[in-house]
């Protein structure tokens, strides 16, 4: 324990460095830390995604671990681990050695989690170490054009005040963060639809295209290029604001939601103990990483953001996120399926 208080404080010293030398003074830093330990990576690091792949966080761990590999020449390997609405593989990333090579890319289900599962096999904030936001999407209402004939959000809520029950939409799982954009949907315009949970937004989404399914509230990124295919139509992004990539699609609040604001991000994790300096190179990487124009463009595309925020900031906004859905979840009533 102390020694990874020590660690602990060498990382916090650092990132004091980086925000006031700036990145040269950073990589100052990682590179003399790097000749006492040996180059990093020396071998392929693995990332554990904790849903199948085609879903959200595969839209951006994909180029993530692209990027990755070019820079340093080393593979970034995607272990896809689906299951309980992300937290059968967080339950596996919190097991896995902590020895710098191996990393957690979760995001906004697993600040939900907590709330809605009786028992997890993890504790987020106690045996993970928060490393970096790595992409901010809003969600987005998308439906089956031809189960869902309605260019219009107040068309669809028309419809379902007369007809209850008549609609489904399909989530990431029990708990995800499309589970709870949909129930917060439901509370806020007073409408009844049953949830049908998937292991994943990707096997959600093929439902969804295949007609099985009505709609989902999904992560802008994995929705879009769905989107631009007309396989799926768009309703409704969350927020206060178009999105520039569909800036053809109304704002939450433009069509009588002012509330409904719902980001999908995504993070990445340490299991807990892994060396201060292994996370100080992870940390450089993902910097660079973020400036790569193939990075820019994706992430563009897909209507995101990089995420800007420091360790610590990371750190602050998932305790606030935590304590925010668990209101979100009382009001709601949410249960597990």
């Amino acid at each position: 324990m102390q020694e990874f208080s020590r660690q602990r404080r060498e990382l916090i010293h650092s990132m004091g460095a980086l925000a006031a030398g700036g990145l040269s003074g950073w990589t100052g830093l990682a590179q003399a830390q790097t000749s006492a330990a040996g180059e990093w990576p020396a071998k392929p690091v693995n990332l554990i995604v904790p849903f199948p792949a085609g879903g959200g966080t595969d839209a951006f761990a994909r180029p993530f671990s692209s990027q990755f590999s070019k820079i340093t020449g080393k593979t970034l390997v995607v272990d896809n681990r689906g299951g309980a609405g992300g937290t059968l593989g967080a339950a596996i990333a919190a097991k896995a050695p902590a020895d710098g090579y191996n990393f957690f890319m979760g995001g906004a289900h697993h600040v939900i989690a907590p709330s809605v599962y009786p028992r997890l096999e993890y504790d987020l904030e106690r045996d993970f170490v928060p490393l970096a936001l790595l992409a901010s999407v809003p969600q987005v209402l998308v439906v089956n054009p031809k189960n869902v004939p309605f260019n219009t959000v107040q068309e669809l809520l028309a419809d379902m005040r007369s007809k209850p029950g008549k609609y489904n939409y399909g989530s990431a799982g029990s708990g995800s963060s499309h589970h709870l954009a949909g129930e917060l949907f439901k509370l806020q315009t007073k409408t009844s639809i049953l949830h049908i949970p998937y292991k994943g937004a990707g096997p959600a989404l093929q439902d969804l295209i295949a007609g099985n399914l009505d709609m989902v509230f999904d992560g802008l990124g994995s929705s879009a290029q769905h989107i631009k295919s007309g396989r799926i139509k768009a309703l409704m992004v969350a927020g206060k604001e178009r999105n520039p990539a569909f800036p053809d699609v109304p704002c939450a609040a433009e069509v009588g939601l002012p509330d409904y604001t719902v980001t999908t991000w995504y993070g990445l994790w340490a299991p807990k103990n892994t060396p201060a300096v292994m996370q100080q190179h992870m940390l450089q990487e993902v910097q660079k990483i973020g400036a790569a124009e193939e990075v820019k463009t994706a992430w563009a595309r897909n209507g995101a953001e990089y995420g800007k925020l420091n360790q610590q900031q990371f750190a602050a906004m998932i305790h606030s996120e935590i304590q925010r859905w668990a209101q979100v979840v009382k009001a709601s009533g949410v249960k597990l399926d």
